[in-house]
């Protein structure tokens, strides 16, 4: 068995045993490794976000949390490859880190035969980018948790004219351009809605503040002529 195939037949082991903790040497004599293995298999899962808890002691093993886990699913390899391209295509956006872990997660859900099959037809992909491509500036983590939980955030922003301000911003939400992300929100320092392009962004600090919400349209943030908003829908 390969290291694949034993990551998700582990999970799916666990999942069957849930509640009952599983020791790493019960685990090692099914998987026919050792317990080191086991140990590297389960941190490599929980970096990964399976929810794995584990105890130490006699009688402590592992154990996983049912209530949030996937079932066995029923993409088909098109379709988990699908996602990966989607994926792989926007270096840079918002939640790029929890897409990664969403896609690990939709790959050990699925069969072992429809896995396999998956990678395979991922091989036949290729990404074409220039010898020297301008490295996508990747939304700082601090604003994804400021937009996700509805906390203001101080940011230092650099302008187009290169000076820095510092400001307090309630988040309201990300907007994607043709070139770049921005994150939208209301400005306290000017009072009014406004929007920054990440890639100015030089530091944020998450605040204790908590932030009303608001839409989109409170902003009344002005837009070009030739751009017209799309919403994301998730289906």
């Amino acid at each position: 068995m390969n290291r694949t195939d034993r990551l998700y037949a582990l999970v799916e082991h666990l999942r069957a045993c849930a509640p009952r903790r599983v020791s790493a040497r019960e685990l090692a004599a099914r998987f026919e490794v050792s317990a080191r293995t086991v140990e590297r298999d389960v941190s490599a899962l929980q970096q990964a976000g399976v929810p794995i808890y584990a105890d130490v002691g006699r009688s402590g093993g592992y154990t996983l949390d049912k209530a949030r886990t996937l079932p066995p699913l029923n993409f088909t390899p098109a379709e988990a490859v699908a996602v990966a391209i989607a994926l792989g295509r926007e270096e840079g956006s918002p939640y790029g880190r929890a897409a990664r872990t969403a896609l690990h997660k939709i790959l050990s859900a699925m069969s072992a035969g429809d896995g396999a099959a998956a990678r395979e037809l991922a091989d036949r992909i290729r990404f074409l980018f220039p010898t020297e491509p301008d490295a996508p500036a990747r939304v700082p983590a601090v604003l994804e948790e400021a937009v996700a939980t509805c906390r203001v955030v101080r940011i230092g922003y650099v302008d187009r004219s290169g000076a820095v301000t510092a400001r307090d911003v309630e988040p309201v939400g990300f907007s994607a351009g043709a070139q770049c992300w921005y994150f939208l929100g209301w400005c306290r320092l000017r009072g009014e809605g406004r929007v920054f392009r990440t890639d100015r962004i030089r530091s944020a600090v998450l605040l204790d503040d908590r932030a009303p919400r608001r839409s989109f349209e409170e902003l009344e943030c002005d837009l070009p002529d030739d751009l017209v908003v799309r919403e994301l829908h998730l289906v």
